[in-house]
């Protein structure tokens, strides 16, 4: 029950945050900028594949921009997990981010800190979520390295709580502190279609003992039609427990 009440609190302040978009001046959209904040709907088909398990299906989320410099996202996925043969909400998301200052010189151009929240909303009995809540706060800084590349480079504290189920020995060692880190870069091959590229190690904490994980993401984007609709293919690799996530994305700008 505390999971779908969470699930659907999400889901409202996600429609109601969309309802009041009206209120955002219209501007000409430049995705190619993490930076740039706007109001849209996004959705992903998910595929994630390792060892242990498959998992496939939607991941849905509405980021509401209030205003040009502060921006709310909420995320919720629905995953099917072919190892428990389980359909259902997996681990949703809420994300906080703002645009601290804007142009600091030519070619600094913003410091924007964010507040990302992972919330176990999936069961982990079905594979379908982590059981445990996930915390970073930290900052993203933007620079223009040329007219066709702009770096995005961001660093994070991140706090793991301990899982909510006894199915996991020894629960204690999943908790953990630690710094991530983006190394995120924005190349522009046209007006319409630009790629990502985004190195994202995790240096973690736990029980003493420093574990790196290694992931990152190649996320390619076009725009079909300008200012309202664009299309993304990503690939979310994660090196250290080799999965691998592949998406195939639609973006409404509203």
């Amino acid at each position: 029950m505390k999971k779908i009440i969470i699930t659907l609190s999400i889901t409202v302040l996600g429609f109601s945050l969309f309802a009041q978009q009206g209120n955002v001046i219209e501007q000409e959209v430049d995705a190619s900028k993490p930076t740039n904040l706007y109001t849209q709907v996004n959705t992903n088909f998910e595929s994630s594949f390792s060892d242990a398990q498959n998992l496939y299906g939607v991941r849905m989320n509405v980021a509401y921009a209030i205003n040009p410099d502060n921006l709310v996202l909420a995320e919720v996925p629905f995953l099917y997990n072919d190892a428990s043969k389980k359909f259902g909400i997996s681990d949703s998301r809420l994300r906080y981010f703002a645009i601290l200052k804007r142009n600091i010189t030519e070619k600094f151009i913003a410091i924007a800190p964010f507040t990302d929240i992972t919330i176990p909303t999936g069961s982990f009995e079905d594979g379908l979520g982590a059981s445990s809540w996930s915390v970073a706060v930290g900052s993203v800084f933007g620079f223009v390295a040329s007219p066709k590349l702009a770096l995005f480079p961001g660093v994070s504290y991140v706090h793991i709580t301990k899982p909510a189920t006894d199915l996991i020995p020894d629960n204690s060692k999943f908790t953990g502190n630690g710094i991530s880190f983006q190394f995120n870069a924005s190349y522009s091959f046209s007006k319409k279609t630009f790629l990502f590229v985004n190195p994202t190690p995790l240096f973690l904490n736990t029980n003493s003992n420093w574990k790196t994980i290694w992931s990152g993401e190649l996320n390619l984007n076009h725009v079909f039609i300008p200012n309202k609709f664009k299309a993304n293919v990503t690939w979310v690799p994660n090196f250290t427990n080799e999965i691998n996530v592949v998406r195939l994305g639609a973006t409404f700008f509203l």
